[in-house]
């Protein structure tokens, strides 16, 4: 994997991340239940921000530890395999904790 391949995943993780935090950003977390189309929409996106990173290269996932690839990954594996057992707390938590330190981290690793 070439590091500019790197970059254009990181690019469309970082898009897809913006969208679920901007999607969130007028809702809250009954929203997810009432709601399908947003959390059909929030589910998706973050599928692509996983599956983008299970396609970062290992040498830049080992250059950059504090960014959580397995935790990114093992979400979309569960949004895809594990659709009927999704937790909308966890979900919820992962829009509003996780994804907002994940769009910090990534808009720092590509303004470098």
């Amino acid at each position: 994997m070439s590091r500019r391949e790197d970059i254009l995943l990181l690019q469309d993780m970082l898009e897809h991340a913006r969208l679920v935090r901007d999607a969130a950003s007028t809702r809250s977390r009954v929203d997810l239940e009432s709601d399908r189309m947003f959390r059909a929409a929030c589910e998706r996106f973050i599928e692509i921000v996983g599956e983008a990173a299970s396609k970062v290269g290992d040498d830049f996932k080992s250059a950059h530890p504090d960014i959580p690839w397995r935790r990114i990954v093992g979400t979309r594996n569960i949004l895809v395999h594990g659709y009927a057992q999704i937790d909308l707390d966890i979900l919820w938590d992962i829009i509003e904790i996780d994804l907002p330190e994940l769009i910090e981290q990534l808009e720092l690793e590509l303004d470098e």
